[in-house]
């Protein structure tokens, strides 16, 4: 029996021209597969096979678990309370292991499991051949389609088969069993049973690796593309940047008459390829990636990750880009929300905040409007500020005394205070889902908490308006609005609400959907 083994695995290992302990594990595997038949229920069978000698041994294993965990796979595990009766020195997660009668292994069963090791044998030089093309580093793959499956294309590389889907090839693209095709290796799926190479011809990084091919200064590492962005088949934008003050990194990119830029939308079907000057200032960065519009003045809320971008009505089409399709690009190329705006929603947008800021302060700090204008004038725009910059910078004031300052700086205190205790009560009974919800913030739970609404299911259902209420409008007027079906809300207070109804907003009520249609 044991020659036989000998004789089957050095045959094998030199007619498939692989590894004999490759031959020597699939047979164990097969083995045990066999030996697993004679029990009921889900054994864990392990077989060691001697390699000098052929001799082979079988063993029924049990997984040492945690006693609290409990029996998930009572065939296959044991307690650790158990496993520790029978053996003192035993622990957590080790295996105990019992040996048992192993099959005969004669003529007929070796061909019986030889399809069995076949198999093991051809997914392990599958898996040799993936490991071998993985480690020379490659992300760029030039092959040609061997055929097509649903739509998607299966391109041989050498030894390799890859898929590129048919949503990663590019718009319009007509690609044909024969064609020569060039794509980016996106991913690498282990578990796929046909080919595990997933390529794209869309994602960002194909068109950086298209220039690293065009453009030898790239691959010197004096030209560096730091970011991309596609809509691919149509437009794309690269940001560039270099130290070397001798190099021009635009026009090396675009290169002698335009051949290098020419090279790579050709590979890209014509899509248009801005090249876009990367900064380490966001906002210069931005208006280099809003190219050709010419940007007038730019606002940055670090906070919120955004930038409001006022352009002159004659830009304003060109900054935005068909369907969006400029400004959408640019923001996906800097990593900024990017808000287009012209001179008068600009103005508008500055004036709702001035508006709600100058009310906050009468409301909470019980002072008159001229007093609240001049905290507006100075920059101030929080409580916080004025309870907590240094007393200094409220003292510069001209139009306030050290007894103003003072009298300030205490009410904005106490206003923190009571909302601080306000805001612990309000979230009393509060679903710790809506809490945690991705992008809510305690301030956000505590104004929702204050308007009755404390659980996911409430929170998805609110109106666009009611949510925006809720966070632009004093407490006592959303309960008011909320009571009577916003019937005689103000245009100032639907200004303020669709100012705060934001980008933010909208993602954080859109995971709450989510979350309240799996309940």
């Amino acid at each position: 029996m044991s020659l036989e083994i000998l004789l089957m695995v050095d045959a094998l290992a030199r007619e498939k021209n692989v590894d004999k302990d490759v031959v020597f594990g699939s047979l164990e595997h097969a083995l045990a597969l066999a030996t697993k038949k004679r029990y009921e229920g889900d054994a864990d069978i392990r077989v060691a096979i001697d390699r000098e000698s052929g001799e082979f041994k079988t063993f029924r294993r049990w997984h040492v678990v945690p006693d609290e965990a409990g029996l998930q796979l009572p065939d296959q595990e044991i307690l650790y309370f158990e496993a520790k009766e029978e053996y003192p020195d035993i622990e957590v997660d080790e295996y105990i292991e019992e040996e048992v009668e192993s099959v005969a292994f004669g003529r007929r069963f070796a061909q019986d499991t030889k399809q069995v090791v076949l198999q093991r044998i051809r997914d392990a030089e599958r898996e040799q051949i993936l490991a071998d093309f993985l480690e020379r580093g490659d992300t760029l793959v030039m092959g040609t389609i061997k055929r097509m499956e649903r739509g998607d294309a299966i391109v041989e590389s050498g030894k390799i088969e890859a898929r590129l889907p048919r949503d990663q090839m590019i718009p319009k693209e007509n690609l044909r069993i024969g064609d020569r095709v060039r794509a980016y290796i996106l991913r690498v799926d282990r578990n796929a049973r046909g080919p595990q190479v997933i390529l794209s011809r869309t994602a960002p990084e194909f068109i950086m690796k298209l220039f690293e091919l065009e453009v030898p200064e790239i691959e010197q590492g004096t030209l560096e593309i730091k970011s991309a962005a596609r809509d691919a088949g149509v437009r794309a934008k690269i940001a560039v940047y270099t130290a070397d003050r001798r190099i021009d990194p635009i026009g090396t990119c675009v290169g002698m008459r335009g051949s290098r830029v020419q090279a790579v939308t050709g590979e890209l079907g014509g899509e248009r390829v801005d090249i876009v000057l990367w900064s380490d200032d966001p906002a210069q960065f931005v208006i280099g990636a809003l190219a050709p519009a010419n940007v007038s003045s730019i606002l940055v809320d670090e906070e919120k990750h955004a930038m409001d971008v006022v352009v002159d009505e004659d830009n304003l089409a060109i900054a935005i880009g068909r369907s969006g399709q400029n400004v959408r690009l640019a923001s996906e190329l800097t990593g900024w929300k990017i808000n287009i705006m012209t001179e008068e929603e600009s103005k508008n947008k500055s004036a709702a905040e001035t508006a709600a800021i100058r009310g906050l302060f009468m409301e909470k700090l019980d002072v008159d409007q001229e007093v609240a204008d001049i905290l507006v004038e100075e920059g101030f725009a929080s409580l916080e500020e004025i309870a907590y910059v240094p007393i200094t910078e409220m003292l510069a004031i001209e139009a306030f005394d050290e007894e103003t300052v003072n009298e300030l700086r205490t009410r904005a205190r106490d206003v923190l205070t009571t909302d601080a205790i306000v805001s612990e009560e309000s979230m009393a009974g509060m679903e710790e889902a809506l809490v945690q919800l991705d992008g809510m913030d305690r301030g956000m739970a505590s104004k929702l908490g204050l308007a009755g609404i404390k659980t996911i299911k409430a929170f998805a259902n609110l109106a666009y308006d009611e949510f925006g209420a809720i966070l632009a409008l004093p407490t006592e007027r959303v309960q008011e609005l909320l009571a009577n079906g916003f019937e005689d809300v103000t245009d100032e207070e639907m200004k303020l609400i669709d100012m705060k109804y934001d980008e933010r907003a909208k993602a954080i009520q859109a995971k709450a959907w989510e979350l309240a249609e799996a309940k």
